[in-house]
């Protein structure tokens, strides 16, 4: 029977996404092993290479990211408010500039690499149905919003748009920029045409 794992593939996931926010895409396993506190064989032989172990984050996000985004928009006390929350989830877990455009420039990696390109197209199909869902469901409230598909798409390329933004010029929250800026859309979409 081999040794316990002292070190779970999430803990050196979340330590990946750790040592991305520090380094940007010249992240070394070494680094993250240095953030799970684990020796840098261990990352290494778990999953062989950066490479899979950036597959496996994306595979992993992917696969919980719509119930992730469904529970956030449970918080919400109307439809409105639930696609308000989809559309936000996640959006607190960068808030420093430099991390958030590490990971930025970690996206332009991903989508030069063609298995991680598709992981991110994934992705991208995924909040979009998600989101175009809860407008579907929010369309009463939202009498001047356009096409579900639409205001889905609308609202996903606002917050990714506006993490880039923040990004490039840092000025008082992130979270605040992005929640002033979708509140800003679904009260204009709340007034008839």
């Amino acid at each position: 029977m081999g040794r316990p794992r002292k070190v779970t593939d999430e803990q050196l996931m979340a330590a990946c996404g750790r040592a991305i926010g520090r380094y940007g895409p010249r992240f070394t396993l070494a680094q993250v092993a240095q953030e799970a506190g684990v020796a840098t064989a261990t990352a290494a032989e778990r999953f062989g290479s950066k490479q899979a172990l950036l597959e496996a984050m994306l595979t992993r996000e992917n696969a919980g990211l719509a119930e992730r985004m469904r529970e956030a928009a449970a918080t919400g006390s109307t439809p409105a408010g639930a696609l308000r929350a989809a559309a936000l989830e996640g959006s607190e877990s960068v808030a420093d500039a430099g991390t958030a455009a590490n990971h930025l420039a970690q996206f332009g990696a991903d989508l030069a690499d063609e298995a991680l390109r598709a992981g991110v197209a994934t992705q991208r199909d995924l909040i979009r149905a998600v989101l175009t869902e809860l407008a579907a469901e929010a369309a009463g409230e939202l009498p001047g919003a356009p096409p579900a598909d639409v205001a889905g798409r609308v609202l996903a390329a606002l917050v990714h748009g506006g993490q880039v933004d923040w990004a490039m010029r840092p000025d008082g929250s992130l979270v605040d920029r992005l929640r002033g800026d979708v509140d800003a859309v679904l009260e204009g979409w709340a007034r008839p045409r």
